[in-house]
């Protein structure tokens, strides 16, 4: 017997002050909540038109919300428009840890369930920021929109390069969604129904679909996939790539014949929700599924594509040649490119070379050289560390307020600052600061950042001096006793976890409870295999050879140490994170 709830209706501010509507359905049940389930709608819908959902499921102990999504439903602003994809997933995490926080529970507690566009949102979140979730519930996620006119997405890419942003009317209506004519009535009717999606958006979720399918093995929470089997408005196969990749040791599909689109508003939805039902049942009757980590250096994905990539191509194949064509152009002409020059000099994963990129100032010894520089500098993978700086400029000041606010000294160290320019823009000024210890193993940045120092008239609070960021007992034994320690860019060029867990341990001995940590990782890269084949490192200029870690892979490093993970931010492509974690007693 269906039951109605009816919910709560509140506002939500996200991290950049966008108001979000949101519904809430608080338990019926006298005991405490421990049950959370978070709703994503569809593209184009919003949180009212998953009420059905709430009454069906029949949960009465488990507390609902879901949102509007920013340019949809209550929720104010341009229709169908979000700044970015990445914004977006921003604000599954930030609505997912009110939700739990509002619960005075974890996330730990939560179970997310996402349709279409919204699956795609939450698919990604847990890509890329690794909650220690209960589980996910995906229904028919948009991850491959049919578009039905041919080339119409690399259309839309040349339309906005000249026109900007722009909007596109979606062609569905409700009968290729659901056999249900009551719900086909009600979206072929409902004033909140948002019909456009920005440009932006709709080219944004195609490609971070093909990221997060291509790369779904980082998935490891536990995972319920619903499919369509007669769906007019996604392809299915991605969704079954996505599925068969995953890692996840508890994961089950599910396709149901003759469903359309609108998974969860189908006329015979009850088969779907009898899954969901004893999915969640089982989720919570379990205790909290924890992925091992230990071995992932070894066995995992991410070692073995590293292994291919130290192999290098196979000689005389397409690769090998397209390979030493680029290598000998780089050495020909590419280095009338300061940028490049610099990177054979000194690596080109060296504190020179990210410092060079950090003023991305396109600088050579002839037009072509700068126009080379240029073209160098905005490669996607030095936007990524561009857009890593800025990230680190604000949680590296959160930290600070944090500490303040704490009654806490703020004494910071970073174990391999490179030049320091990073921790020296984020602090110039700030008179909260009692100290800053910069450290680097390269004497050619130790002498450069001293240099910068004093430039900045900082020596009275800041100093740089030499060391080994790997050594336990040099970090342990740190004066004064940092409270904020931060560690950009290091662990990411190596590959196995020994050192790592080495330097972490020394920061957890020498960073007292309360204190924070702020740490950078690389869950993914487009360029990996050119960064290998093509580039150096500092390390005796052998080829630069990365291996990827996912964000839980890394997460559960710091947890390891004594760091519980408090805060993210990810960069739009999806390449380099910035973390806060904060040091248990």
């Amino acid at each position: 017997m269906t039951i109605h709830r009816t919910p709560e209706e509140h506002t939500f501010q996200t991290s950049d002050n966008q108001t979000l509507f949101y519904r809430h359905w608080p338990a019926q049940s006298e005991t405490p909540v421990r049950k959370v389930i978070v709703m994503f709608h569809r593209g184009h819908e919003h949180s009212g038109r998953l009420q059905h959902i709430v009454d069906e499921l029949m949960m009465p102990d488990t507390a609902f919300y879901a949102w509007d999504a920013r340019g949809h439903g209550h929720t104010e602003g341009a229709r169908g428009y979000s700044p970015s994809l990445a914004r977006s997933v921003q604000d599954v995490d930030e609505f997912v840890r009110f939700a739990a926080e509002d619960s005075q529970l974890t996330l730990a507690d939560v179970v997310v369930v996402a349709q279409s566009v919204g699956a795609v949102l939450a698919a990604t979140w847990v890509h890329d920021y690794a909650p220690q979730l209960r589980g996910l519930i995906l229904a028919s996620p948009a991850f491959k929109v049919k578009l039905y006119v041919p080339f119409a997405r690399p259309g839309l890419g040349l339309m906005q390069r000249f026109r900007g942003l722009f909007y596109v009317n979606s062609y569905v209506k409700g009968k290729y969604l659901t056999h249900d004519a009551q719900r086909v009535e009600s979206f072929n009717h409902d004033p909140l129904i948002t019909r456009a999606i920005a440009v932006n958006i709709l080219l944004e979720l195609y490609k971070t679909s093909e990221r997060i399918v291509s790369d779904a093995a980082a998935i490891v929470v536990p995972v319920q996939m619903l499919v369509s089997g007669a769906d007019f408005v996604v392809h299915r196969q991605p969704q079954i790539d996505f599925y068969q990749r995953l890692r996840s040791p508890q994961k089950e599909l599910h396709i149901l014949p003759g469903f359309y689109h609108d998974t969860l508003g189908e006329q015979d939805r009850h088969l779907a929700f009898d899954k969901m039902r004893d999915f969640i049942d089982r989720l919570y009757a379990a205790p909290l599924a924890q992925f091992d980590y230990s071995d992932e250096d070894r066995h995992s994905p991410g070692a073995d594509a590293w292994r291919i990539l130290s192999g290098g191509p196979e000689p005389w194949s397409v690769d090998d040649l397209a390979y030493r064509g680029l290598r000998y152009g780089m050495k020909a002409l590419g280095t009338q490119s300061s940028g490049v020059k610099l990177g054979f000099e000194t690596g080109f994963d060296s504190g020179s070379t990210l410092d060079y990129v950090y003023r991305n100032q396109p600088q050579g010894s002839s037009a072509l050289g700068r126009m080379i520089d240029k073209n160098y500098l905005n490669s996607v993978g030095w936007q990524g560390i561009r857009q890593r700086k800025i990230h680190l400029d604000t949680l590296i000041k959160r930290a600070v307020e944090r500490l303040v606010e704490e009654g806490k000294p703020v004494c910071i160290v970073d174990v391999a600052a490179g030049h320091g320019r990073y921790v020296l823009d984020a602090l110039q000024g700030n008179p909260a600061v009692s100290s800053i210890l910069l450290r680097d193993y390269s004497e050619l940045n130790v002498a450069k950042g001293q240099e910068m120092i004093a430039q900045r008239g900082m020596t009275e609070v800041a100093r740089f001096e030499r060391g080994d960021a790997f050594n336990r007992d040099e970090l342990a034994a740190l004066e004064p006793a940092p409270t904020l320690g931060i560690v950009s860019g290091l662990y990411e060029l190596f590959p196995d976890n020994a050192p790592v867990r080495a330097s972490l341990a020394g920061l957890a001995a020498a960073i007292p409870p309360g204190g924070v940590l702020i740490y950078t990782g690389q869950p993914w890269h487009p360029q990996l295999k050119t960064i290998a084949w093509s580039l150096t490192s500092h390390k005796d200029g052998k080829p630069w050879v990365m291996r990827v870690r996912t964000q839980g892979e890394m997460d559960a490093l710091v947890r390891e140490a004594g760091f519980d993970k408090c805060a993210q931010l990810i960069d739009q492509w999806g390449i380099f994170t910035v973390s806060m974690a904060v040091r248990r007693a």
